[in-house]
């Protein structure tokens, strides 16, 4: 009796960012092992694989934003006849900015295995870089190259909390940073990262408005990450958490203690939050 063909599988591969030493020991295998490589460039692919030493052991094929559509049925019968696709970007994690959520969302609805070799990602290396905070943020991607559309897009974003993470081409920077500071204001602590784990990596910490000055002196050069901390709480009234205090109290909460909880969350006086309630309550 023979042994039923195993599973295929698709492998989300991260590659190096900038320095090669980067390249997980699993990546090398797996360009070594696996039936076909997709990749967004197949020429930085096989240079890649020239630096790390590594004999790519498959077929190799070109996998980007222009053919990723008719290309992922022909990954997709590679993997459902049992054989293991990878699909790897010019640096980072595929499906991130980058070609793979269409070959990934085909696989899934096909019902068949999806998996990842993590490493690499210039997001969370200019996050963790920046200064700002870490504990809640979001991607942004790439901003509209058009002024208009892009004014649009960051007054949405202007009252966004979270630290936000953007990629930006080194000649729109300065444009982006303007726009930046006029949605967000001059004030905004931001970082502009370039070139992360490259001989010339740079991370520049700064209000908008002075990394406006710094970018238009001069283009800078290589690859830029754009992080941007998030707009501040606005500070609470009394007359903002009063309703609050009542809606707990007619609950069956003691005035006293509500008011204390309150009043210490929203970070208001507990004295005047006390007699707007009593206040309120005579109504």
């Amino acid at each position: 009796m023979s042994n039923p063909q195993p599973a295929g599988r698709l492998v989300l591969a991260a590659t190096p960012i900038g320095n090669a030493e980067d390249a997980s020991p699993r990546l090398r295998r797996l360009l070594e092992e696996s039936d076909v490589v997709a990749a967004e460039d197949t020429r930085r692919l096989r240079a890649l694989a020239a630096r790390l030493g590594v004999t790519i052991g498959g077929r190799v094929v070109s996998h980007h934003e222009h053919n990723e559509a008719a290309r992922s049925a022909e990954l997709l019968e590679v993997v459902a006849s049992g054989g293991t696709v990878v699909v790897v970007t010019d640096a980072g994690m595929p499906a991130v900015s980058d070609p793979g959520f269409r070959v990934v969302t085909a696989a899934v609805e096909a019902g068949l295995t999806v998996t990842a070799a993590p490493g690499p990602s210039a997001v969370l290396t200019a996050l963790a870089l920046s200064g700002l905070p870490t504990d809640r943020f979001c991607f942004e991607g790439f901003p509209p190259r058009r002024p208009g559309e892009r004014a649009r897009a960051l007054a949405a974003l202007a009252d966004e909390r979270r630290t936000m993470v953007f990629f930006e081409a080194p000649h729109r920077l300065a444009e982006l940073l303007g726009a930046m500071s006029d949605a967000f204001g001059a004030d905004r602590p931001a970082a502009v990262c370039r070139e992360l784990t490259k001989t010339y990596e740079e991370v520049r910490r700064g209000a908008l408005g002075e990394l406006v000055g710094w970018a238009s002196d001069g283009e800078v050069r290589g690859e830029i990450v754009v992080v941007v901390g998030g707009a501040a709480r606005a500070a609470a009234t009394v007359g903002d958490v009063v309703t609050e205090v009542l809606a707990r109290a007619d609950a069956g909460e003691r005035l006293k203690d509500v008011v204390g909880d309150v009043a210490e969350a929203a970070g208001v006086s507990k004295r005047e939050l006390y007699a707007a309630a009593l206040a309120a309550r005579q109504r």
